[in-house]
């Protein structure tokens, strides 16, 4: 990520005081803008503070705090000043800017009559996630993720949170969309709920998902698998963090239709993913050919196992 990305986040009356954080554009995770109280960025997994003159300092500061008004001029800003037209994701609590970053948003919730969520008002809590590729992340697994034939094996990544799941997810989705020496590129299909993965904005991917890859920005699973299969063909089809019965149903589904399947769950082990509810008789059932586990060691991310369908581990 570029310095740039980092200071068109923000109205252009207010870049100067995120210059310093703009130079560690590369090492960016998150900025995090409450009111009343000073900006936190992480970056390279420490928090640091903004004071008055925008310099990184370890304690909170008197006096730099965001007032309402600001973060409303932020918010707009990335808005293109034309809030009304993000108001669907807005009302799911996040919208994607342009590169891919994800801006969580948290304030005032409007219900309907049936309780459902009509929208945010009075929103007063941001927090931009940077999006970082990491090309080649899934190279390690690519042997396993095909067969003697070179043809797809239905996957599951199985990852507690701040592993990099979805990182190795969007990965493997460009790696299976291009082709790789394993095997040849397929027509891969990505249910991206959460605009987490290809990081669409107006439509268009921001993050490299492969040349044959075709993306349902901002639906939710079941109904976009549907979507996908009935609309794309798709050869194989990916979807992050399976979370409920709905989902396996729909994975049930596209598999019954031919589909390939590249899935995530949250979980520490393999063993702890069979003592879900919904996800044991999937494992019973042999739903996935392949289970790739990753673990946190000494605050790095790596790649705990590769186990078949049978659970065993597989030789690397």
């Amino acid at each position: 990520m570029r310095q740039e990305e980092v200071l068109y986040m923000f109205p252009e009356s207010m870049r100067s005081q995120w210059e310093c954080t703009a130079k560690q554009a590369d090492k960016l995770q998150e900025i995090r803008l409450r009111v009343n109280v000073p900006a936190a960025v992480l970056i390279n997994n420490r928090e640091w503070f903004l004071d008055t003159e925008g310099r990184l300092v370890d304690m909170p500061p008197h006096g730099a705090q965001n007032r309402p008004e600001e973060l409303e001029q932020i918010l707009k800003h990335l808005c293109q000043y034309s809030v009304y037209a993000f108001a669907d994701e807005i009302r799911q609590g996040f919208l994607t800017i342009q590169g891919g970053h994800r801006v969580g948003l948290s304030g005032q919730v409007i219900l309907e009559g049936d309780g459902k969520v009509r929208n945010l008002k009075y929103i007063r809590y941001l927090n931009i996630r940077m999006a970082h590729e990491i090309k080649g992340v899934s190279d390690v697994i690519l042997p396993h993720l095909y067969n003697k034939s070179g043809q797809v094996l239905n996957t599951l990544l199985i990852s507690p949170p701040g592993c990099g799941k979805t990182t190795m997810l969007r990965d493997m989705i460009r790696n299976l969309s291009d082709g790789t020496k394993y095997g040849k590129g397929v027509n891969v299909s990505v249910v991206d709920e959460r605009s987490e993965i290809a990081g669409s904005y107006l439509g268009v991917a921001q993050n490299d998902v492969g040349i044959r890859t075709d993306v349902l920005d901002g639906c939710p699973k079941r109904e976009g698998m549907m979507m996908l299969i009935r609309a794309m063909a798709p050869q194989v089809l990916a979807v992050d963090e399976l979370g409920n019965e709905d989902d396996i149903q729909a994975l049930r589904m596209a598999s019954g239709c031919g589909c390939k399947l590249i899935a995530t769950v949250h979980g520490g082990s393999l063993e702890e993913i069979k003592h879900k509810k919904y996800m044991r008789n999937v494992i019973e059932d042999g739903l996935f050919d392949r289970y790739l586990v990753l673990t946190k060691r000494n605050g790095r991310c790596e790649v705990e196992g590769i186990y078949d369908g049978e659970g065993e581990r597989c030789l690397n």
